[in-house]
């Protein structure tokens, strides 16, 4: 019984571990929440909001193997992905909009911006590993 104790603790402390510095390298899925958004129009000021006030998704995955993101209502094809020793970039579009996802390395702290002719979306979050 101590045995099978041991062993659910052990467990559940390697869910609650963090993120091994370097992890987020794109080698594994992420999940990304934003937490954070500006909408910028061409000419005006800068709004601050939450995501979704902006029609931005709280969540999505970034699956770098298969080249995708995937939101709650649509998936769209990553077209460029770069990767540093600090940072991955990614870009693609939808939806009329240039977007550009940079996700930290080492921390995990995500920045991802929308543009198009008329404005831009700023979104801050963060990633874990899938």
């Amino acid at each position: 019984m101590k045995n099978i104790r041991n062993l659910v603790l052990l467990g559940l402390g390697l869910l609650a571990a963090p993120a091994v510095a370097g992890d987020f390298d794109g080698s594994k899925p992420l999940l990304c929440a934003t937490q954070s958004a500006l909408d910028c129009s061409r000419g005006d000021d800068c709004y601050t909001g939450l995501p979704e006030e902006f029609g931005a998704p709280t969540f999505m995955r970034l699956d770098l193997a298969k080249k995708t993101v995937i939101g709650p209502h649509t998936t769209t094809d990553i077209l460029l992905q770069d990767k540093s020793d600090k940072q991955l970039l990614l870009q693609g579009r939808e939806a009329g909009f240039g977007w550009t996802i940079v996700v930290d390395q080492q921390s995990g702290e995500m920045t991802a911006t929308l543009a198009s002719r008329a404005g831009a979306y700023v979104l801050y979050g963060a990633c874990t590993l899938l």
